[in-house]
């Protein structure tokens, strides 16, 4: 009985053993089985993730704008860049990343910081000073100019002839300045005094200024420069300006376009009229105007754009670009005010709705 016992229970440990290799056995099966289908997961995901890279790098493109500061005459040009850029590579394929620096140099420091940071496909840089801050914030990413004056004064450069050489290029919102000069002359021709009222942190203010003084003086005109330092003293300086004057200009100045009120407030009442650098100046406060197109300078630039992003030019080998037509425009409501008559070439400026 006793040798009968000892065998039934040897017998049940052996079950009991083969029973649990069994669970160990089916246990390493299935996890065997759940690591080849990880694996399996994970390298369809990889696959997939490196598909949709290079679907994105393949005609999509991330485009940084820094604009100086809001007004009529950037906006137009980064309007116009936009509208050409999406015509030419599709709205589905470019994202803007507009950004807008309240007219102050450091935040377009910081602006072109953030595009750089984040390997933005091109920057667009429309006035002088994200111009600088690009061209100091990067030197692989390409970056496109607009709505600035004189490159070679903006970026340090001694005898500019047109091609900044690195990963530098746009256009040029310059009028010519011997023409605006011109202008004065053929509307004010009795006139002994100008004031040139213009920003003295601007260095493409300075250079239109100095430039059509020469121009102003070989006609006989006696010429005074007022330089203000930002909008605080823009006022005081405008109100000596037209104390002291027959006629103003002011040339391209961005600090001027965002306070044209400020100065149409002293100029009218004294009777002072205002030649002016750009249309948007002077719809603002002037009389009249050599202008451009600056959504046409815009799309000028996104076309230009669209060459460097496609591969189809080198930029630094495209010279900076210029405005192809220049109109003669006045402003009605202050040509009346002032009693200015005008020639019948000039075209007259639509009032705002």
């Amino acid at each position: 009985m006793k040798k009968l016992l000892a065998l039934m229970l040897a017998l049940g440990m052996t079950v009991s053993l083969a029973a649990c290799g069994g669970s160990t056995d089916s246990a390493d099966t299935t996890a065997s089985e759940s690591e080849t289908t990880e694996e399996s997961t994970d390298a369809a995901e990889t696959e997939e993730t490196a598909d949709a890279a290079e679907a994105s790098g393949d005609g999509s493109y991330v485009i940084g704008i820094c604009q100086l500061v809001q007004h009529e005459a950037l906006d137009a040009a980064t309007q116009g860049f936009k509208d050409a850029v999406t015509e030419a590579l599709g709205a589905e394929n470019v994202t803007f990343d507009e950004q807008n620096a309240s007219n102050d140099s450091a935040t377009c420091a910081t602006i072109i910081n953030q595009f750089v940071s984040n390997n933005v496909d091109l920057i667009l840089a429309n006035a002088t000073a994200p111009l600088q801050a690009a061209a100091q914030g990067t030197d692989t990413i390409p970056v496109l100019g607009t709505s600035v004056t004189e490159y070679g004064v903006a970026l340090d450069i001694d005898n500019f002839d047109g091609l900044v050489g690195t990963n530098v290029s746009g256009t040029s919102d310059l009028a010519p300045l011997d023409q605006q000069a011109a202008m004065l002359q053929e509307l004010f021709p009795d006139a002994e005094t100008v004031g040139l009222l213009y920003c003295s942190a601007e260095a493409n203010s300075q250079y239109q200024v100095d430039t059509v003084q020469g121009y102003l003086e070989e006609m006989g005109y006696t010429c005074t420069q007022y330089s203000f330092s930002d909008s605080n003293d823009l006022a005081a300086v405008a109100t000596t300006a037209a104390q002291e004057s027959d006629v103003i200009y002011v040339p391209t100045d961005n600090t001027v376009a965002s306070n044209t009120e400020i100065i149409r407030n002293i100029c009218e009442p004294a009777q002072v009229p205002i030649i002016a650098g750009e249309e948007g100046i002077c719809s603002g406060c002037g009389v009249a105007t050599l202008s451009i197109s600056y959504y046409d300078l815009g799309v000028a630039t996104g076309n230009m754009a669209v060459q460097v992003l496609t591969g189809e030019a080198d930029i630094s080998e495209m010279p900076i670009e210029y405005a192809p037509e220049f109109t003669k425009k006045y402003n009605p409501e202050l040509a009346e005010a002032m009693g200015v008559t005008i020639p019948d070439d000039y075209v007259a400026i639509e009032a705002a709705e």
